[in-house]
């Protein structure tokens, strides 16, 4: 037994404080096995408001600046929330974001062009509008992630 585990400080509870201390997003999940939290307690998550932290957000991470994705176009980001990368396509001011992790076999796709989105692997195409599957050999179209745009930067939702 560790001497944090004598002190009544699991190891598990040793590093679900510390997630939570670095606010990494999701870090509470991960630790299970406690009491619920009541609504706006320790790690509830509450809804941006104007006027609060510098940027308008409560802790929500950044992805992209807006100017960074190209109009009509888009870009391969990574996903501050977990490790694998998005895919961002911008139209305007509103940009839209996808899991860029093609479900054939596992490879990051292409940044989108003339509308589609491509996995280099083996050619699976998509759709730059919905995320749906244009082509195989992949069976199922992309996964969407909430983002949204607020200010200068596109944040995950």
């Amino acid at each position: 037994m560790s001497s944090t585990e004598k002190a009544g400080l699991s190891r598990r509870s040793a590093l679900c404080g510390l997630l939570v201390a670095l606010a990494v997003p999701g870090g509470l999940a991960a630790c299970g096995g406690g009491e619920p939290t009541p609504t706006g307690g320790a790690g509830a998550t509450d809804t941006p408001t104007a006027g609060s932290t510098g940027n308008g957000t409560t802790g929500a991470a950044v992805i992209a600046a807006l100017a960074d994705v190209p109009d009509g176009g888009g870009l391969v980001a990574g996903n501050p929330a977990t490790s694998k990368p998005l895919v961002l396509v911008r139209t305007g001011e509103t940009v839209k974001a996808y899991d860029a992790t093609c479900p054939h076999q596992g490879v990051a796709v292409a940044p989108p062009e003339n509308g589609t989105i491509t996995c280099p692997a083996h050619g699976s195409q998509f759709s730059a509008a919905d995320g749906s599957l244009a082509k195989g050999p992949a069976t199922r179209g992309l996964t969407e992630v909430a983002v949204r745009v607020e200010g200068d930067q596109v944040f995950l939702a």
